[in-house]
Parts: C-alpha cells; structure tokens; sequence
C-alpha cells in the first residue's frame, strides 16, 4: 500500500521535515504516527496524499512512484484517499448533508447515488439524523464526525487522518478514534498522526515515532492487517 524508501524532505526554507525515512504500511493496516511537534508528521502524511513531494527517496502508493507522478494524475490518485483534519474543514452555510455530497457531486455522480452514499456515511458515524442540521449547531465532536463521514464518502482505500482528536475531550477522542478502528475493520488502510499517546497505546495498534525528521520507531511489522469485506 504505502512503502518510502530512504525519503528525505526539504524545504526552501532549508527546514529538513523528514530525513531518511523508509517505511511499509501493507493494504488493510493501521498505525499510528507520534512524535512531538515539528516531527515530521504532517509531512510524511502530505507526501502521501501527493500534498507535498520527497526531495530524495521514493514514496510509492499502489506500486505507484509518488515523485513523478504527472500532475494530471494526481486528481484521480487521490480519489482512492480520505483526508481528515484537526480542523475539519466544513463549510458552515450549507447543511450536514450538503457538506458531506460534495466530494461525490464534484466527481459527477448522479443524485442518486450521493444521496445513497452520503447517507450511508453519515449512518457509520451516528449522525444519520443530523443531516438537515446547519454545522454550526453541532458539537466539536459532531463537526469531526461529519469530516469523517466527508473523508470516507467515496470509499477510499486509504484515511489519513493529522490530528483528528487534536481540540476534543478525552471520551470524544476515543469516540472518534474508535471510528477509524472500524473502518480498518472493514478493509480500509487507515494512518492517525496523533500525539494523544494514552489513547494510542488503549488501542493496541502498530506505531511509527518521528523525531526532528527521523523514525525512530517502526513496530509496522508487528501490526496484523485489518479485514478486506468492504463497506457499502
């Protein structure tokens, strides 16, 4: 699914993100990445969502080379990728639903079917009944949850997620990550940059610590790899 080989990152700046970083995450995995701030987290997940390219070493997603990939690919490469962040992102003059269709009403899919799907997102999130609701009337967890719904709508096969419980409570933090341990439980390859290290270890799952660029852990194989049934 997503292997880095000997990936260094530079900035202009002369900021060095990430610095020899090699890496396996197999299809149907999940781990997290910790590390303190200014790690590298951000980065490695921006690379692979084709954000941000390696200044050396290779970033393959698929078998796919992440570096040369041509720029009109990158769109449709990232139609197999959910995207979560600390800050979720909603557009806070249209409704849940809305919010949620988007994504699959920009790719042109008949109203039908975003209105099945994006039903059936919100339905794996709990927030079937909030559809209608302006985001502005949810709670901090709620407005999560609807990204979540959002990142998952068209059935990625990769969520990447970059501190998604970042401004949550405790019990909403673990409410949140719970969500992405059931969709790994369902096929999808799920990574969580998070610096929430209590709940990260509750949760049992394999691990990658950056510090200032570096891995300095790997434990990816000792991770088992989730289920392959799908969602629908």
């Amino acid at each position: 699914m997503i292997e880095f080989h000997n990936v260094t990152k530079r900035y202009p700046s002369g900021f060095e993100a990430l610095n020899n970083v090699s890496l396996h995450l197999g299809d149907g995995q999940m781990a997290y990445i910790t590390g303190h701030s200014g790690a590298g987290k951000s980065t490695l997940l921006k690379i692979i969502a084709l954000i941000e390219k390696p200044t050396r070493g290779q970033a393959l997603l698929n078998r796919i080379n992440l570096n040369n990939l041509p720029r009109q690919r990158i769109p449709y490469l990232r139609r197999n990728i959910g995207i979560i962040f600390q800050d979720h992102q909603l557009l806070f003059d249209r409704p849940v639903f809305d919010n949620v269709a988007l994504p699959l009403q920009i790719q042109g899919y008949r109203p039908q079917e975003v209105a099945k799907r994006s039903r059936a997102a919100l339905d794996k999130v709990g927030l079937l009944h909030k559809e209608k609701s302006m985001p502005i009337t949810l709670s901090g967890g709620e407005q999560q949850r609807v990204g979540i719904a959002r990142a998952v709508v068209h059935k990625p096969m990769l969520l990447l997620a970059d501190e998604p419980t970042g401004n949550l409570d405790p019990i909403l933090s673990r409410e949140i990550m719970q969500i992405f341990v059931d969709f790994n439980q369902v096929g999808v390859t799920v990574l969580v940059a998070s610096h929430d290290l209590g709940l990260i270890e509750e949760l049992d799952k394999p691990r990658l610590t950056l510090n200032a660029g570096q891995l300095i852990l790997n434990d990816l194989d000792q991770g088992d790899a989730g289920g392959h049934d799908g969602w629908q």
